[in-house]
């Protein structure tokens, strides 16, 4: 009995443990996760909050900055190429056939106003020059006999036939050496100077503009026939912009608005040029509108060439709307983001990121079409917002 009694003790004992030990265990589990909660609460609350203490703020060069309100204007894109008004180039050829006796230029040449560019030679250039002299010649002896009868036939002392005789030598021979003077001219003999020592048979053909060689379609030993084009000289002074506009864009151009454009894939720099014509016709292959624009700077037409192909915006419409600077902005997986000053002391910075709608730039600024949400006295990490977040 007294065993018996002992085992009923020790189970019941044991019993008092086991359940002792579940709900010590039980206990420990609640407080362990209890314990856990917290953290995982107090990561999702800081997920959004960045936290920067004075030293941290300063070393990183950051910068606070507000909402403003900037000019942004609506922009038309047009694509085109740079080019030379039409008095700007020229392609030499000439009135008289000849050799190529003599020609050293190749494209790329600078050349300068009345600067000979190839010489010509043809028996022909002989003859004129020979008809010119004979007719000067002729003439002064003509003159005479015409002055001579016409004083007889005042007089009586001659018939009029002779004196119209005289008359019409005089005149025939005056028009035919001006004549042949003209074409001594386009040949750029001087007929003042030309005398029987200095005929020559060859001719010298000059630039009629200082400007650079595009093109050269002749080579020494080759015939030149008459208007056949040899060579190509461009004036680039004065380059300006050909651009193309849809149609449906031509009712917002207008003369005088500001066009920014860049070299084809070069966004490194941005230019500036005006509207100066629009063409009243659209192409109807292709439904465009050709767009003249003048350089803002026509000092920096010599770091182009026609030809160059350009892509550019024109600013048209404008109007005021609230903006960040664009280094205020960073995007992640295609939604943008700010981080709004919650909180400043001695210490630091406490940061809030906000998620913001944008519109269009301008100039290093962008439109935030959630302004309304945000109050307006509110402050922004402006300049270094990317690595805090991208963190």
């Amino acid at each position: 009995m007294k065993n018996l009694t002992r085992i009923s003790t020790m189970n019941q004992t044991l019993g008092i443990l086991v359940v002792a030990s579940i709900i010590t265990m039980s206990s420990c589990s609640s407080r362990n996760d209890e314990t856990t909660a917290e953290p995982l609460l107090s990561e999702a609350v800081q997920a959004n909050e960045y936290k920067l203490t004075q030293i941290q703020f300063s070393f990183s060069n950051m910068e606070l900055g507000k909402l403003v309100t900037k000019p942004f204007h609506e922009i038309v894109k047009a694509t085109g190429i740079f080019d030379v008004p039409p008095e700007n180039r020229v392609t030499v050829s000439t009135y008289f056939g000849g050799a190529v006796t003599h020609i050293d230029l190749l494209p790329g040449v600078q050349v300068k106003k009345g600067q000979t560019l190839f010489s010509l030679e043809n028996p022909d250039f002989v003859q004129i020059q020979q008809d010119y002299l004979e007719a000067k010649g002729q003439l002064a002896y003509l003159k005479s006999d015409f002055e001579r009868q016409k004083n007889l036939v005042k007089d009586n002392v001659t018939s009029e036939k002779n004196f119209l005789k005289a008359e019409s030598d005089y005149t025939v021979t005056r028009v035919k050496l001006e004549s042949l003077g003209k074409k001594l001219s386009l040949m750029g003999i001087d007929p003042k100077n030309l005398t029987l020592e200095n005929i020559r048979s060859s001719i010298n053909i000059s630039s009629p503009i200082n400007g650079f060689v595009t093109q050269v379609n002749i080579a020494r030993g080759a015939f030149l026939a008459p208007s056949q084009t040899a060579i190509t000289i461009v004036d680039t002074d004065h380059l300006h912009l050909e651009l193309n506009i849809f149609e449906k864009d031509l009712p917002k151009v207008k003369v005088g608005q500001s066009i920014k454009f860049n070299l084809q894939e070069d966004y490194s720099t941005i230019y500036d040029a005006t509207v100066h014509l629009v063409n009243k016709t659209v192409d109807p292959e292709s439904r465009t509108v050709g767009i003249h624009g003048h350089l803002s700077n026509e000092s920096l037409s010599s770091k182009f060439n026609p030809g160059m192909y350009v892509e550019a915006n024109i600013l048209t419409t404008s109007q005021t709307k609230t903006a960040l600077p664009q280094e205020a902005l960073v995007e992640v997986d295609g939604k943008y983001f700010v981080l709004v000053l919650s909180a400043s002391s001695d210490e630091g910075f406490t940061f809030l990121k906000k998620e913001i709608k944008i519109g269009s730039s301008n100039k290093g600024y962008v439109e935030i079409l959630n302004s309304n949400d945000l109050k307006d006295n509110s402050e922004f990490l402006v300049k270094g917002a990317f690595n805090l977040i991208k963190e």
